[in-house]
């Protein structure tokens, strides 16, 4: 490939040839912005991850202040292979977190990745049902299968009306956005799961994809399984290393022990809620 002056960061990318299945890259920040109280999105470039992102992958995030050590597992939001841009939406949990926050533009992190087993991009009809921060990895799987001609819907969940901010996130890329709130403050008064069933017998949906706190996840899987609609959930663990190594992140399934960084995070619902 002959480049430009004016040559894209994925374009420069590109021309290095095949690209290896992870990278360990700096990345400076384009920007960092409040959503709501306490969560950010944060967008660096990373043309080599942005290239290669799949919905449902994460990162690994390092900051060089704070005292950190570990890196933090945080889920794709958004990859643009155009720009080269990696977006990351996080809550300030603690100290990682925090100094992840007090970063400002051209301030650099580390990403390690993309990473993990993402989500089935193969669906004719999916619903994304997600709540909290698992919105996150939903909003890159809303953007990446709308890209590819495949409209989704989307079924949150929040305990009020301030914890639904992602509908204005998710209003260009989701068909049509199904709200519930724990007390009715916005959309229907109940948990997901309280109009998942109706959703479910009326859309003629093939795929349900769920990602948010377990308990809401395995009250998903059940539904689905009532209505014998396959269902994917993406778990969260604490990570060490992130690829497999340090097996704090190991699980029992069906199939015997399995590593959430590297055999999921996505998995088929039958196979770890059992």
């Amino acid at each position: 490939m002959t480049l430009h002056e004016h040559a894209t960061p994925a374009e420069k990318v590109a021309a290095m040839g095949s690209l290896p299945a992870k990278v360990d890259v700096k990345a400076p920040l384009v920007s960092q912005e409040a959503l709501t109280e306490g969560v950010l999105k944060l967008t660096a470039v990373a043309p080599s991850i942005a290239l290669r992102a799949m919905p449902g992958q994460f990162v690994q995030v390092g900051v060089n202040r704070g005292g950190t050590l570990l890196r933090r597992p945080l889920g794709i939001a958004e990859a643009d292979p155009a720009t080269g841009h990696v977006s990351l939406i996080y809550r300030v949990a603690g100290k990682g977190t925090l100094a992840l926050s007090q970063l400002k533009p051209d301030d650099e992190i580390k990403l390690l990745g993309p990473l993990g087993h993402g989500f089935s991009t193969k669906a004719e009809k999916p619903l994304l049902v997600g709540g909290g921060m698992g919105l996150s990895p939903l909003l890159y799987a809303a953007e990446y299968l709308l890209g590819h001609k495949t409209e989704t819907d989307v079924l949150m969940g929040g305990r009020t009306e301030k914890e639904l901010f992602w509908q204005q996130l998710f209003k260009d890329c989701a068909k049509n956005i199904h709200l519930t709130t724990d007390d009715g403050s916005l959309g229907t008064k109940g948990f997901v799961t309280t109009i998942l069933p109706e959703l479910l017998k009326e859309n003629g949906y093939d795929l349900v994809i769920a990602c948010g706190p377990e308990i809401m996840m395995k009250n998903v899987a059940k539904v689905c399984k009532e209505h014998d609609v396959p269902c994917e959930v993406s778990l969260e663990r604490r990570m060490g290393c992130g690829l497999g190594a340090c097996l704090s992140c190991s699980i029992d399934t069906v199939s015997g022990r399995r590593k959430v960084c590297k055999d999921g995070p996505v998995f088929p619902a039958e196979e770890v809620f059992f």
